[in-house]
């Protein structure tokens, strides 16, 4: 939509300036116009706005790419405050100082007087940065939240509770102490439904209730607030960026761990059996383990108070090279189509599922148990990795002073259980976890249930420079039944960064692709390729007929649905049309589809390259096969009759 141009003035040491800006552009693109209005030498790196003229919220503007100036909640007429630094003087000209990534402006070296760049010095695997830690004016007016989100957020979510009998005195319209509404947080119903975590909405409301009170008349505040483990950059205390410089204002505090005592998921829910029996084929045929992406969408789940579930339709296995204990993925080119495949189906990335199967050897189809109260549940190997993930698919959320906060992404892994069975357990990596995981402070171990805090040093015994280790301490009950603060170098418990979700399966099967037969994608190494011939027999196509309608009924499959877009034979209408009747199992919306120009031509190309019937052999074939294997009988004998023994 078209947006109106707005004023906004800018006031620097040299005087006052007024800009007209559309308020959908980002702040870097006022870069050039700001400096037009301000005398030469500025180091435009050292550009800084503020909301006042001291003691404000200063940013950047180039810490600002990808914030546009609507977001931040500017009117017309608004006023910002500009800081700067000039360029150093060399015989009366101004020098623009080299930079590196890691210090664009600030050196404390100097060489005959001048000011010189440190060696750069990055992380082998670094980490992307994918968000900006500046806060969002009134998130609560600009950030869109999932509209299950916004259903949850217009509950109350208190747990009625019937009249005692016995201790209730008053009439059937009174209310006291014994039957008034619980809290969605109340201990004593979470204890009595064996509820271990809070949800995320119960969690909002039970912060909420403490931050803001309405009683005080005060202004409101977001009560969500990520954590931030690594050294803030744009110290307003003004000495050189880190390394080469730190205060307690942007060093991180001191991190002590704690079990998370909520989770951003409750409910994991495969839509049907099918789903699993069909992953767990690879791992039948082939003996080596396999990862998959889980694709769906979340409801409500109503047997925990403001509850969220994540229901799984399909399982897409991406290109991966797959062992007997283990995975490496390959790189997805077409995930961004996948995922295009999915939106129009309705469903979304929920969370990744790999398998950690062992046979027992016992022949009767039982496997070896190796997770469990004794060992490990989640490792910290897929402690780093599920955080990796999570980090990729944050939540947005209007009650987060940033408009994001954790991740409904959630992590699967098949395995065998205390009774040689195959089980399914699910998890969640907490919010610390993911930003240890991004701020580099910790790496997985050769043992499996604990997790390595990193030195500050690299591996040739110089400080790093590129990461900063603040303490780290995590609280454990000891053996007198105390809760006391242990140091966590060099190792912790890894059972202190995740939390169990539940899983099952629907009473009544209702899942979107009930005719999934089709072969599943990147599995040629067990014989199972994806052909035309599949296709075609998939849609009822052979060389004399097409039964249009069997084909219509048979495309609520994912994995058909995936091969037919890769295809490139479809319009955009009519794939749209053609997810939407995999998802509605519409049968007037499939002979919509029958009658599209791009369906009829698929259909006519699995015509001549599809399924064909084998040709019935005649008589005479079969009679000149016979006289053919007398012959090579007869030739057979004398061959042996020839033949001596001595």
């Amino acid at each position: 939509m078209f947006s109106k141009p707005i004023l906004l003035r800018f006031e620097s040491r040299d005087g006052q300036f007024r800009l007209t800006v559309d308020p959908t552009d980002e702040f870097p693109a006022l870069l050039p116009q700001i400096l037009d209005n301000l005398p030469e030498g500025v180091d435009s790196r050292t550009l800084t706005l503020s909301n006042k003229p001291h003691a404000g919220e200063d940013r950047l503007l180039s810490s600002l790419k990808g914030v546009a100036i609507e977001r931040v909640g500017l009117k017309h007429g608004d006023k910002l405050y500009i800081k700067y630094k000039e360029l150093p003087q060399v015989d009366g000209h101004s020098v623009a100082p080299v930079a590196t990534p890691l210090q664009p402006h600030n050196f404390s070296n100097r060489l005959n007087g001048l000011r010189i760049a440190p060696a750069e010095d990055l992380p082998i695997t670094p980490l992307p940065q994918l968000h900006s830690t500046a806060t969002i004016k009134n998130p609560w007016e600009v950030v869109r939240q999932s509209p299950l989100d916004d259903r949850l957020d217009s509950k109350d979510g208190k747990i009625a509770r019937p009249r005692d009998l016995k201790m209730c005195k008053h009439g059937s319209k009174g209310m006291c102490d014994y039957c008034m509404p619980l809290e969605p947080f109340s201990p004593k119903y979470l204890e009595q439904k064996k509820i271990k975590h809070l949800s995320f909405h119960t969690h909002l409301r039970k912060i909420n209730s403490a931050t803001n009170k309405p009683e005080l008349k005060s202004s409101y505040m977001p009560p969500l607030s990520e954590p931030y483990y690594r050294v803030k950059r744009d110290c307003p205390s003004g000495h050189p960026q880190w390394p080469e410089g730190i205060c307690t204002k942007c060093q991180p505090s001191a991190i002590t761990l704690q079990p998370q005592p909520y989770r951003m998921v409750d409910h994991v829910e495969f839509a049907s059996p099918g789903i699993i029996d069909s992953f767990l084929n690879f791992w039948r045929k082939g003996g080596a383990q396999r990862v998959g992406y889980l694709y769906g969408h979340y409801e409500e789940y109503v047997e925990v108070p403001l509850g969220i579930k994540a229901v799984v339709e399909a399982i897409y296995e991406p290109p991966q090279i797959d062992e007997i204990d283990g995975c490496t993925l390959s790189v997805w080119e077409g995930e961004k189509e996948i995922d295009g495949v999915a939106n129009l189906c309705g469903l979304q990335k929920l969370g990744v599922i790999f398998t950690d199967l062992i046979d027992a050897g016992a022949g009767d189809g039982t496997v070896v148990c190796k997770r469990h109260a004794d060992s490990y549940y989640l490792s910290s190997l897929e402690v780093t990795f599920s955080a990796r993930l999570q980090a990729q698919f944050p939540k947005a959320t209007k009650w987060s002073d940033t408009g994001r906060f954790g991740s409904d992404f959630v992590t699967c892994v098949v395995s065998g259980d205390e009774d040689g069975g195959i089980a399914i357990s699910c998890f969640q990596v907490s919010n610390s976890a993911v930003e240890m995981v991004r701020a580099d402070l910790i790496e997985p171990s050769a043992d499996p249930t604990v997790m390595l805090v990193r030195n500050t040093d690299e591996e040739d015994g110089s400080e790093s420079r590129t990461r900063y280790i603040p303490e780290v301490f995590y609280r454990r009950i000891n053996e007198y039944g105390a809760s006391v603060q242990e140091n966590a170098k060099p190792s912790f418990p890894v059972e202190y960064l995740f939390v169990t979700l539940t899983h099952g399966f629907p009473k009544d099967t209702t899942a979107i692709f009930n005719a999934s037969e089709f072969p599943i994608e990147n599995r040629e190494i067990i014989g199972e390729a994806q052909e035309l011939r599949s296709v075609a027999k998939k849609l009822g196509v052979s060389s004399g007929k097409i039964e249009g309608e069997k084909g219509v009924r048979s495309v609520a499959d994912f994995h058909l649905l995936c091969f037919i877009h890769g295809m490139g034979i479809l319009g955009k209408e009519e794939e749209s049309l053609l997810c939407h009747v995999a998802r509605t199992h519409d049968i007037a919306a499939g002979f919509q589809l029958l009658n599209t120009s791009g369906w009829a031509t698929l259909l006519a190309i699995l015509q001549e390259s599809g399924e064909r019937p084998p040709k019935r052999p005649s008589p005479a074939s079969l009679a000149e096969e016979g006289r053919g294997y007398l012959q090579d009988r007869e030739q057979l004998a004398k061959r042996f009759k020839a033949t001596s023994l001595r």
